[in-house]
Parts: structure tokens; sequence; C-alpha cells
């Protein structure tokens, strides 16, 4: 396959994403993260290819606004882990992951085309 494409299959930015790489024959497999939530070992990868957990999380999201501040305030590898996979939608989507290892979050049309060589 060569790429996965995490995130929410109702999320206007995951669509536009899966729109550009169909757009530009990218071949790949979309993961909803609310549906098969990522294993914590997969979370601590993420957070360590993102600059941890901070960068891994959208704190402008309605999710994160409505969290209690003690939830906000995780301390550790395994209090975002369990955050993570309460709250899945936390993420900063979509996430992109290479078969070479490389990784992405966030769409733009300029980061898509760096990212896959394309345009």
């Amino acid at each position: 396959m060569g790429t996965t494409l995490y995130g929410l299959k109702n999320c206007d930015t995951c669509k536009k994403a899966t729109k550009w790489l169909d757009r530009f024959g990218v071949a790949y497999a979309f993961v909803d993260y609310r549906e098969h939530k990522p294993a914590p070992e997969t979370l601590l990868e993420w957070a360590g290819k993102a600059g941890g957990f901070e960068s891994l999380v959208n704190k402008s999201s309605t999710t994160w606004r409505q969290l209690p501040d003690n939830r906000k305030a995780a301390a550790s590898d395994a209090e975002w882990k369990l955050l993570l996979r309460e709250y899945p939608q936390l993420i900063r989507r979509p996430v992109v992951v290479k078969d070479d290892g490389s990784f992405s979050q966030g769409f733009s049309d300029n980061g898509f085309k760096k990212l896959f060589g394309a345009g």
C-alpha cells in the first residue's frame, strides 16, 4: 500500500486530504481512529515523531475546550495515551504514515505535494 491516512471519516480536513490523494493517484488506506483506536505504542510513536504529545493534540478543538482542566494537564505519557484512546478526536488530523516511516499531521496542498512529490 505505502500510505495510511488516519483520521475521522466525517472530518472536513480528512475529506480534503483523501480527495487530494485520489486526485494525484496516491494509493492509501484510510483508518478511522474513532472506530479503530490507535494502540498505546502507536500513540507513543506518533508523539515522538510529532515532537511530543502536546504537538499531537488539537488544542483548538471543541473536545479539548470541553475537557476538565485536570484532564488537560496530563503529566505523563501514560496519562496522554489514556486521554487519546478515550478521545481519539483530539489527535490533530489527518495523520499520514508512509511505509518508509515518514509521518505528517494536518493537511495542506503544498504540504502534501512535498510529502508525496506530486504537483
